[in-house]
């Protein structure tokens, strides 16, 4: 979708002085976990004796937490309503994530520095669709775990985004109003999430729900700001402008 289609979403520059907090997605915007949840998939299928599927079949159901997932290759196969069986995959899907939660993808280029950088100035957490125990492992394996303060995961379906209530949940913990504290995600459940709690939102160009976020975006004329590559973003959350300079500035000589 071209930036033609969208003229109503200009919102002006993505400010620090804006921002107090960063909340994460996790798959797809930190890391690039879908071989990892392809092998957890294909494992857990493989065992029941049932078809494996390929990176990109299992890449394009990523997004909703891993409930969804075994529920879409269940479906392609006939067997959706086979409650016995899902809750079966489910259980080895999540033991294979444990065991290996980051065995075969890797954190995204300019993730590391990213996360370096906005670590000393702007608390952070993760907001993912993934259970929490399972978001833990993967974010622990990619070192990216003791940056965080806080990791909210989707451990009931009612909390799982577009549901504003992790990051709700997220803005409580860090101490901060939603409408400072920036979503930044790869997916239209991210930016959905972002307006029901008020929150604004960053729209990576990096992760696996482009397309689709970008369709939400049209549908729903949800503003958000775009962001090219991770150092983009460090840029503006680290840059001090105008009146936000001149009142550090006055801070620091009046101590």
């Amino acid at each position: 979708m071209n930036s033609q289609s969208v003229p109503n979403l200009t919102i002006g520059p993505l400010r620090r002085e804006d921002i107090d907090a960063v909340a994460f997605d996790l798959d797809g915007t930190l890391v690039d976990s879908a071989p990892d949840i392809r092998r957890a998939l294909n494992l857990a299928l493989e065992e029941a004796g049932l078809a494996r599927f390929d990176l990109d079949t299992v890449r394009a159901w990523i997004g909703d937490g891993p409930d969804a997932l075994v529920r879409a290759a269940l479906v392609r196969q006939g067997l959706g309503g086979d409650a016995a069986l899902h809750a079966r995959l489910r259980t080895t899907f999540d033991a294979a994530t444990l065991a290996a939660p980051l065995a075969c993808g890797h954190v995204f280029e300019g993730i590391a520095g990213l996360v370096a950088g906005l670590r000393r100035t702007l608390p952070m957490a993760v907001v993912t669709n993934k259970p929490t125990r399972l978001a833990r492992a993967v974010l622990d394996a990619a070192g990216l775990l003791p940056a965080m303060a806080w990791v909210h995961g989707a451990d009931t379906a009612a909390a799982r985004k577009p549901a504003p209530v992790l990051l709700q949940a997220a803005a409580c913990q860090l101490g901060v109003s939603p409408a400072r504290l920036l979503m930044v995600g790869d997916g239209a459940a991210d930016l959905l999430a972002a307006h029901a709690a008020g929150a604004p939102a960053a729209l990576v160009a990096w992760g696996y729900g482009g397309h689709a976020a970008g369709e939400a975006i049209a549908a729903a004329t949800l503003p958000c700001w775009r962001i090219a590559t991770p150092q983009q973003l460090l840029l503006a959350l680290t840059l001090r402008t105008g009146r936000h300079r001149e009142d550090e500035e006055e801070r620091t000589t009046s101590r």
